[in-house]
């Protein structure tokens, strides 16, 4: 931005985030179970839209728990050209490492390890890249750094939550913006969540499914500007106004 800012040049930031995944207590399932997944785990989280903090409704929350651990303890982890494996290598040792990091603090600060969050002993994995098993973790506050900062790894936090109003106000504490999403089979509520959610994404009933021709981007630190879509187009595209008077000149004169 500073670079562009001395040439007057426009510019679109998409800087990350710390995204909220809110599943009401009329969610469906399995339908839920399977949005967290792929707000989490696609692309070994390395994804920018990942929605790590996944706040759950404490009527649902032991069920909800039991199905997202026993999802990822049957993950295939490997080289993602059999389309058998469902998670990859992260980029790199440090970024492995960076994300160990992330797991290890939060237990330190108190958060529980439901499964996964350590390197698989398959034979000959780890030789062929930089791998973590899928983590779930709980018992997690939302001051903890698991929670505020973006880990960009395949960790999933699960939350409780009691109200709407409680589960908004906690969701929109955060520096970032970029995403969010909902599961409830009350389209007016989802809506309502989708209004009051500071985020420049909003998914209902999925997550994770980004069309190319829809503006993506976030608010706050998340960056400005909008990628994809006509969006991008007009923020790069300079408009030029020409008047044409076709009859004599209108004068004050």
């Amino acid at each position: 931005m500073s670079v562009c800012g001395k040439h007057m040049k426009p510019v679109t930031l998409e800087l990350g985030g710390k995204s909220p995944l809110i599943i009401f207590e009329d969610a469906d399932m399995n339908n839920a179970v399977q949005g967290a997944l792929m707000a989490n785990f696609f692309m070994q989280g390395e994804v920018c839209s990942n929605a790590a903090r996944v706040y759950d409704h404490e009527s649902i929350y032991e069920e909800f728990i039991s199905k997202v651990v026993n999802a990822c303890n049957k993950m295939i982890i490997g080289d993602p050209i059999s389309p058998s494996v469902k998670i990859g290598a992260l980029i790199s040792k440090e970024h492995r490492n960076k994300v160990q990091g992330f797991i290890d603090r939060a237990v330190n600060e108190g958060a529980n390890i439901l499964c996964g969050g350590v390197e698989p002993k398959s034979p000959g994995i780890n030789a062929e890249g930089y791998y973590l098993t899928p983590c779930v973790m709980d018992n997690c506050r939302d001051e903890m750094e698991i929670i505020q900062e973006e880990h960009f790894g395949p960790i999933m936090c699960v939350m409780k939550f009691s109200d709407e109003d409680e589960v908004i106000a906690r969701a929109n504490n955060t520096s970032y913006g970029l995403s969010g999403g909902v599961f409830t089979r009350d389209l007016s509520r989802a809506h309502r969540v989708a209004s009051k959610l500071n985020v420049g994404t909003f998914s209902i009933n999925t997550y994770n499914m980004f069309p190319v021709n829809t503006p993506f981007g976030g608010v706050k630190k998340s960056g400005i500007g909008r990628e994809n879509g006509t969006a991008v187009l007009n923020h790069y595209t300079q408009l030029k106004t020409v008047y044409v008077e076709l009859g004599d000149v209108k004068t004050a004169f």
